[in-house]
């Protein structure tokens, strides 16, 4: 199960951190992505984090967004920099490994609306 937290209001320039907190497995183990859905767009991806802490970003927000992940605290995290109103989105986290294992879990979306 994952939930997903930490959208809002925010002008454009600011910053927020998303979180993303996973039960039900073992968090180690799960290759992790932030996804988001604009009005009227389809999902694309966002950021990628694998078991081994590598990471791979949308060129649209690269240099801007961190994803990063807490094993101890079974946590991922995207915080987002210098916010853009083009970032407004419903923001998904989603496992689609655990070791070896494709898999495709997706959590229920936080909203972030970034106005100009």
């Amino acid at each position: 199960q994952l939930q997903a937290s930490g959208g809002g209001l925010v002008q454009a320039g600011g910053s927020l951190r998303l979180s993303c907190a996973a039960s039900g497995g073992i968090f180690s183990f799960m290759a992790l992505n932030w996804y988001r859905q604009a009005p009227g767009k389809q999902r694309e991806l966002v950021a990628g984090i694998s078991t081994f802490g590598s990471t791979n970003y949308a060129e649209s927000v690269r240099g801007r967004f961190t994803i990063s992940r807490d094993n101890a605290k079974n946590t991922m995290y995207l915080q987002m920099n210098n916010l853009k109103p083009e970032d407004t989105a419903v923001y998904y986290c989603n496992v689609d490994r655990i070791g070896t294992v494709a898999r495709d879990y997706w959590g229920q979306g936080t909203l972030v609306t970034v106005s100009s």
